[in-house]
């Protein structure tokens, strides 16, 4: 009776150290999955039963931490996701003792959505440039087909030169050279998945006539070289027109020079001669 006695004292001990973390949600998770939808709310509560040293919660979004309010973070914390988007799908939101980690509990959320494809686009094309066209393909689920047409039907990849690639994230559609009358028109891409309606994307291809471009950095310095090469010719032309006057003009002072001495020799003879 005394062994019994002391082993549920130790119980009543241990008991109290006890913590459990776990999260509940609207929706509620199936399996650890909430299932949702983009532009959806998901309102996550996380809360500390047992008692604990430390009270304080944290919350990680793909191990990357959550910023909480205070007054948001002990015993009992709250993270809303509002709305759902696109990249919230696959993310796993974790809420822990702030002190041991060992103390968690985790929901990861499955979004569906459609394909993100609406609204019209404009091209402008010159002849013998090249086509490449591309949308958006994902989904969840994934998307089960994909076309593009032309004009209202479907692109011939036997004429024109298409190429159609899809890659899981990208459906392109793709011409090496344009020519208006085989690609000049309205393109439409449209991606169907499960649970979704068709989504589709519109782009008007307009194929213009080709211009003829010159190299602009050979055109610079074609015009570089010509200004430097006239105006090394005018300064040359300009120094033997300078040599020229400069001649003349020292001709010009030698004839003054002289003729103002002989005038003054002359003087100085006369007045010798008186």
């Amino acid at each position: 009776i005394e062994m019994k006695l002391m082993i549920s004292i130790a119980l009543l001990f241990l008991l109290p150290s006890c913590a459990i973390v776990y999260i509940e949600s609207s929706p509620e998770p199936l399996d650890g999955v909430i299932q949702t939808k983009t532009k959806e709310t998901v309102s996550l509560v996380c809360i500390l039963t047992g008692t604990h040293e430390d009270k304080e919660l944290v919350w990680l979004r793909n191990d990357a931490m959550i910023k909480l309010n205070d007054g948001n973070k002990e015993t009992r914390s709250s993270v809303c996701i509002e709305p759902v988007i696109q990249k919230d799908d696959g993310a796993t939101f974790t809420c822990q003792l702030k002190s041991n980690s060992s103390h968690s509990a985790s929901v990861t959320l499955n979004v569906t959505y459609s394909a993100d494809l609406s609204g019209s686009e404009k091209v402008t094309l010159e002849e013998e440039e090249s086509l490449d066209l591309q949308c958006d393909m994902r989904a969840n689920p994934l998307a089960t087909s994909v076309t593009w047409q032309l004009n209202g039907t479907l692109v011939d990849l036997s004429t024109g030169g298409f190429i159609i690639t899809n890659d899981g994230i990208n459906t392109k559609l793709y011409a090496k050279k344009v020519d208006r009358s085989l690609h000049e028109g309205s393109y439409q891409c449209t991606v169907t998945s499960p649970s979704h309606e068709p989504r589709s994307k519109t782009f008007q291809v307009t194929v213009t006539d080709k211009t003829i471009k010159f190299p602009l950095m050979p055109t610079i310095a074609g015009v570089v070289v010509v200004a430097l090469t006239t105006l090394l010719a005018i300064v040359s032309r300009w120094r033997v027109i300078a040599k020229v006057t400069h001649a003349k003009q020292t001709q010009t002072l030698l004839i003054r020079f002289l003729q103002h001495k002989f005038l003054k020799s002359f003087i100085l003879l006369q007045q010798c001669c008186k």
